[in-house]
């Protein structure tokens, strides 16, 4: 097995690449770091402030400052958080600001993490890479069930617009890396991506299979 190995999971929203992401954190026993979530924070920064997420200074300041607890806040869900984040995503100062952070994370004992450019820019070298994606429908259906399970009301058209709008704006940074290994969940459930994710890194770690 590779010491300390980095598996960097990439994909759309909602394609169920954050609860695989886990599930393998988990199973080899590393650290995990959804990095959408940092964006979320940074946003959550420049509100405090009384700025806009959308002017590069505010946002890239923030960027700079961020840290470890700013990820433990409960207020990185929701609306605002949504917008917020996806106003600062937008910025390539942002972007370049959280690199060193994202690749500082887990350096000296591994991590799996989960975003839409971590095998492309942020580890190029991952050992594994993986690509989880799923058809529009089904992303939007899941997004439905996740935000009606969290007691909020949504029309099902409204998420998978919204899926599609964002999907526009991470188009400039999210590609498969020529590496990486594509699963689509279209038509899978949880234990069946995880067993495919699994068989790839155990093939590209030397992992013994179960």
């Amino acid at each position: 097995m590779t010491a300390r190995p980095v598996i960097a999971i990439d994909g759309p929203g909602a394609a169920g690449k954050g609860t695989l992401a886990q599930r393998i954190a988990a199973a080899l026993g590393l650290p995990y770091l959804d990095t959408g979530m940092l964006y979320r924070a940074v946003g959550r920064r420049v509100l405090d402030a009384g700025g806009d997420p959308a002017d590069p200074v505010a946002a890239e300041g923030a960027a700079r400052m961020l840290c470890a607890d700013d990820l433990n806040r409960p207020d990185l869900r929701g609306p605002e958080a949504d917008a917020a984040a996806a106003a600062v995503a937008a910025i390539r100062g942002v972007r370049t600001a959280l690199l060193d952070f994202q690749r500082n994370f887990g350096m000296q004992t591994g991590a799996v993490l989960d975003g839409r450019d971590i095998g492309t820019v942020i580890f190029p070298n991952a050992p594994v890479k993986l690509y989880v994606t799923a058809n529009l429908k089904q992303r939007a259906h899941r997004r439905w069930l996740e935000l009606k399970a969290r007691g909020v009301t949504a029309d099902p058209a409204v998420v998978a617009a919204e899926l599609l709008a964002r999907d526009t704006r991470d188009a400039p940074n999210m590609r498969r890396a020529d590496d990486a290994v594509e699963i689509d969940t279209s038509t899978l459930d949880a234990e069946a991506v995880f067993r495919k994710a699994m068989a790839v890194i155990s093939q590209r770690l030397g992992l013994p299979r179960s």
